[in-house]
């Protein structure tokens, strides 16, 4: 990207104005202009400019350099450069605002503050989940928890869903004198999305659905339809099981690093839960 664009590039995401350096040979420094930057008198130790007598300090300069190195950047001369020229744009800029009176103004104070706090809670959150590593212990407990939910049998139901009582039992004389189910699901069941497929749910294992639901497919036979309504939050069901086999649960390796970011999150949540309970809100 052209610095020489960041006033545009600064409106959307400053951070981001270094997302991509120029290709070789592609805006490069002209010699006469390689020169005149080896003339630039050198910068005070610890800092890589100076603008109007402000320092730029060097670590802004790593702080930028380490975000473009995440985004798969090289740590070449040339980015460097750019990085320079990027701070020494922002400084200019910097003091133009304030000599403005921009940084007094109330919503931008309003925008530093939430900035300000947002950096200080992460930086927290970060220390507080290396100081409280998840063990495997936990994720081999949060795994086998998940295991025994899941079970060992996938079932391919299918269902029709109406509001009342009294249409699903309409529904069901009607497949007791031959209507064919998947007739009867496309024309009449309210669960749109599997009434197009017949009252097709495809494969899945009981816990996916409510209790009253999954209690009532267990029991049935492949090919059978429950005889009785059965309700749930979402209105009357008629189900019908088409077949069942082995369940298969991805082994804990594949499922690890997940496993680890939810109880990280858990432990984040009790933390927050705990110090509200502390905290004096009113």
């Amino acid at each position: 990207m052209n610095f020489r664009l960041l006033a545009v590039a600064a409106l959307a995401a400053p951070a981001m104005a270094l997302a991509q350096a120029p290709l070789p040979g592609k805006d490069a420094p002209k010699p006469a202009e390689k020169k005149a930057a080896a003339a630039k008198p050198a910068a005070k130790a610890g800092t890589i400019a100076t603008v109007n007598g402000v320092p730029v300090p060097q670590a802004r300069a790593d702080y930028l350099m380490q975000q473009q190195l995440q985004r798969g950047g090289s740590d070449t001369e040339q980015m460097r450069g750019m990085v320079r020229d990027e701070l020494v744009n922002r400084e200019v800029l910097m003091q133009e605002a304030q000599r403005a009176g921009v940084a007094k103004q109330a919503d931008v104070q309003t925008q530093l503050e939430m900035a300000r706090q947002e950096i200080i809670v992460s930086a927290y959150l970060r220390d507080y989940a290396r100081k409280h590593p998840v063990t495997d212990a936990e994720v081999q407990k949060e795994y086998d928890k998940a295991k025994a939910q899941h079970g060992d049998k996938e079932y391919r139901a299918r269902h029709i869903l109406v509001e009342t009582e009294d249409q699903a039992k309409t529904l069901i004389a009607e497949l007791k004198k031959g209507g064919k189910f998947d007739d009867l699901a496309s024309k009449n069941s309210k669960d749109t999305g599997s009434a197009q497929r017949g009252g097709d749910l495809d494969w899945n294992v009981p816990a996916t659905y409510d209790k009253q639901f999954s209690d009532a497919l267990v029991k049935l036979e492949k090919g059978k339809y429950t005889d009785t309504p059965v309700r749930t939050r979402f209105g009357f069901h008629i189900i019908q099981l088409d077949d069942v086999r082995p369940a298969r649960f991805a082994a804990l390796a594949e499922v690890k690093p997940r496993i680890q970011q939810m109880l990280v999150q858990t432990k984040i949540e009790e933390l927050v839960k705990a110090l509200r309970a502390k905290a004096k809100i009113e």
